[in-house]
């Protein structure tokens, strides 16, 4: 089970860093951090002597301070240019994407960033090597895939929520106390931290995806300490669980609708074909060129998801789609296992698991079997191909969920603020348009900015429209705040 919220570039690399010892300097040694090579874990390589890595202790429980503490692991770049402005801090989406193994893979696309600032991630906690949590392992992962996340009958839906309530028992034997301290308000002040300790007055900072909406909490939470902060791929504010869900039915089916076009299809005639698809694979499973593995519904759904995150894959879903149909389902497993993690060995990445864990803290709303099977005909009717997936996913995400959730929706106002400027994609799947003009509505006048793009995938910033890039660049390296509701085509 998988919620689509991760932004696509967590399929660039699964590698995680660790801190190295020595060589930080000593105002940094006085702040708390000690900068060190950073060193490969698994086959990954270490990053080039660029990069250096370093363990900040932060207090588990922020309401006691003085309590318990856990190690976040951080990365850094320094600027290379001498008119530095300071540090700028990523976040890459998820929840659970680790910022410690993707920054240096990023670090090219903001190459014109570094000129002024030092480019910095982490793992947020309760992610990778910031007390990372793994709720089943390899084989418990595989063995889960033959679930049928759209159950038909009382014997597949007993099943899937079973299943569910085992993932939770999962979580919380491998969390512990950790589990009720990973909300995205604990991380937005795991982020305060990160700025004091690396000397900054304020907080610059980038978030992707999931990273706008912890971007949003910080600047309600800290808005005298916001500096130029953008948000590119911005998750709604105000959808609540089965809100997300929506929006994200219309989004894939939106963006499946411009794939179909694109290959001379009727969007309706096209959809209607490719659910029809789905339903014979949820009947029966195709044969795939792995031994002992079959392409289930549920993992045909995630391979047709995979693409539609960016316009370039959009030939790669022609491949898959038209070998489904052949009755090979290799190349949508192939897909599938890309969205998974699974590497060629059969091990998979925990990036899912901390996504659940955290947004399950977050998210208030706990939908029960009876209230998605009411919901399912109008996700339906919104997308033909994800809405029966996206609708239950409702219910089993966090379903039986050990720990009580914090909110419905967040809270991202945050006046006094200085600028922030929000980046909306016409044509993103993962997290729709819509948002992003809520999330700057919501920050407040005088705070959101809207830029606009109408482009194709997930994100704007790198990919392909130089004036989004232009536009992100003056502001964060000028301090340049374009004109709200500036469209970029």
């Amino acid at each position: 089970m998988t919620r689509f919220v991760r932004w696509t570039a967590l399929a660039v690399t699964s590698a995680l860093l660790a801190a190295g010892c020595g060589g930080g300097s000593s105002d940094d040694d006085k702040r708390g951090l000690s900068w060190g090579r950073c060193e490969a874990t698994g086959d990954a390589p270490a990053p080039s002597s660029d990069w250096q890595c370093a363990t900040l202790k932060v207090p588990l429980d922020w309401s006691k301070p003085d309590g318990e503490t856990i190690g976040l692991a951080l990365i850094r770049a320094k600027a290379r240019g001498d008119d530095r402005v300071g540090s700028l801090l990523f976040n890459f989406g998820g929840p659970g994407a680790s910022g410690v193994s993707m920054m240096p893979s990023y670090a090219p696309t903001v190459s014109s960033l570094r000129e002024r600032y030092d480019l910095v991630s982490w793992d947020p906690r309760g992610v990778g090597a910031s007390e990372g949590v793994r709720c089943r392992g390899d084989k418990e992962i595989q063995a889960a895939e033959s679930v049928d996340a759209t159950p038909d009958t009382p014997a597949e839906e007993k099943a899937y929520f079973q299943d569910a309530a085992d993932f939770a028992k999962g979580c919380r034997k491998d969390a512990g106390k950790l589990m009720a301290h990973v909300s995205t308000a604990d991380s937005a002040r795991d982020m305060d931290r990160i700025r004091e300790v690396l000397g900054d007055e304020k907080m610059h900072y980038f978030g992707i995806s999931y990273g706008t909406e912890l971007g949003g909490t910080y600047a309600h939470l800290f808005p005298k300490n916001v500096g130029r902060m953008t948000l590119d791929a911005v998750v709604d504010p105000g959808a609540d669980a089965v809100g997300h869900a929506r929006n994200q039915a219309r989004g894939f089916q939106r963006a499946l609708n411009g794939y179909l076009k694109s290959t001379g299809q009727d969007p309706a005639e096209g959809s209607r074909k490719i659910a029809d698809l789905l339903r014979r694979i949820d009947a029966r499973p195709l044969p795939t060129g792995t031994p002992g593995r079959k392409l289930t519904q549920t993992l045909a759904v995630t391979g047709i998801i995979l693409p539609l995150y960016s316009r370039d894959s959009w030939p790669t879903l022609t491949s898959a789609l038209d070998a489904a149909e052949r009755g090979d389902g290799s190349e949508l497993l192939t897909l599938a296992d890309r969205y998974n993690e699974r590497d060629p060995s059969g091990g998979y990445g925990t990036t899912t698991h901390a996504q659940r864990v955290i947004s399950c803290l977050d998210d208030r709303q706990r939908p029960t079997a009876a209230t998605t099977r009411k919901l399912l005909p109008q996700f339906e009717k919104i997308s033909p191909v994800f809405g029966t997936f996206l609708g239950w996913d409702t219910a089993g995400w966090c379903h039986d969920w050990p720990v009580p959730g914090q909110h419905d929706t967040p809270e991202v106002s945050a006046p006094g603020a200085a600028p922030v400027l929000v980046v909306g994609n016409t044509g993103d799947p993962a997290t729709p348009y819509e948002g992003a003009r809520r999330m700057a509505d919501e920050l407040g006048k005088g705070v959101g900015v809207m830029l606009t793009w109408r482009g194709e995938g997930h994100g704007a910033y790198g990919s392909g429209s130089d004036c989004v890039d232009s536009t992100v660049d003056a502001y964060l390296l000028d301090g340049s705040v374009p004109k709200d509701g500036k469209v970029c085509s």
